[in-house]
């Protein structure tokens, strides 16, 4: 995250910047809130005409972008600026068809949050996963959503590794 964005990244603002995106927008995909420390996501996919399939279900392809850049979005607003983050891979498991609309709610727990924080101190690279259940109107899971993303601390913010200190002091 550039420092420019990162004086006005906040939740209402990352809310409404992505409730206005276009491939949002057109799905019929709703961010519902973000927590103000971003560690919470609920998202909404209203079944509309536009975004059914040939079954009358939710176009699978919409709900694999209901997922897309969550999690990023998510962890770029707790580490901010000092971090790169991207998404990395991720697959879908379609359980049952989607005949209303549809939900999922993102989490980062402070256990990730944490793993997170001590895999990427020294600038190593970090691959966390994420599995999201999207619900129909009935609360019963219509696919899971694995994401993978990588992440690494930029390095003008990596602590100083035993063998930089050694060369310092000599």
């Amino acid at each position: 995250m550039d420092r420019r964005l990162a004086k006005i990244y906040k939740p209402k603002y990352v809310k409404f910047a992505l409730n206005i995106w276009p491939p949002f927008w057109g799905a019929g995909i709703r961010i519902e809130e973000i927590s103000e420390d971003f560690r919470s996501v609920k998202v909404r996919l209203k079944l509309r005409w536009w975004n059914k399939n040939a079954n009358r279900s939710q176009f699978g392809g919409s709900i694999f972008a209901m997922t897309d850049p969550i999690y990023s979005l998510m962890l770029m607003g707790i580490l901010r600026e000092q971090y790169y983050v991207w998404d990395k891979e991720a697959s879908i498991d379609f359980i049952k068809p989607g005949f209303s609309d549809l939900r999922a709610e993102f989490v980062v727990s402070q256990d990730m949050l944490d793993d997170i924080l001590q895999s990427t101190a020294t600038g190593e690279k970090c691959f966390p996963e994420f599995v999201t259940h999207i619900q129909n109107n009935k609360g019963e899971v219509v696919s899971t959503i694995q994401r993978k993303l990588y992440i690494r601390k930029k390095a003008e913010y990596r602590e100083m590794q035993a063998s930089d200190t050694e060369s310092v002091g000599a």
